[in-house]
């Protein structure tokens, strides 16, 4: 677990993702939000893809894969594993309620090389089928409709017993 940190400021982050990423874009109001986009390629061996992360204060920070868009899929599976949006193509890169990240710490050691992995992991799924990247599953609106359907289909039939 994370240990809890002072909020670093939206200074100190834009320079050490201009250090890191001198071709990157990136757009900065204040102490109040940030957003970086940058190309990148995870490993020797993958492609590249356009990133974007969108901080804004007290609401968080957002990772979404913009190109390329659509991402493929694994042969037989109809949405990515381990995001918060398919069609956003949002990645889900820790547990919020774990403290895995925090304010306090540098989105170059920590957001964006979680980013990187995951697109590795990612690469690995569309050729396996198999998410090597653990983590916690989050359901889609499909599993959620699904799943909402079948407790009332559950729940009518115990009423008929």
């Amino acid at each position: 677990m994370a240990k809890k940190n002072n909020r670093l400021s939206l200074i100190v982050q834009e320079g050490t993702l201009k250090s890191m990423f001198p071709d990157c874009i990136i757009k900065r109001f204040r102490e109040e939000s940030i957003t970086w986009t940058c190309s990148v390629t995870p490993s020797p061996l993958s492609s590249t893809y356009k990133l974007k992360m969108q901080y804004v204060r007290n609401n968080g920070i957002k990772v979404y894969v913009i190109d390329p868009k659509p991402l493929g899929l694994a042969d037989g599976k109809k949405h990515l594993p381990h995001v918060y949006s398919t069609l956003e193509q949002r990645l889900c890169l820790y547990y919020p309620n774990r403290v895995e990240w925090n304010v306090g710490m540098l989105y170059t050691k920590t957001i964006i090389p979680w980013a990187c992995e995951w697109l590795c992991h990612y690469e690995l799924w569309v050729c396996t089928g198999t998410w090597h990247g653990g983590g916690i599953h989050h359901e889609t609106e499909a599993e959620k409709q699904a799943n909402k359907q079948k407790e009332t289909i559950d729940e009518a039939s115990s009423n008929k017993k």
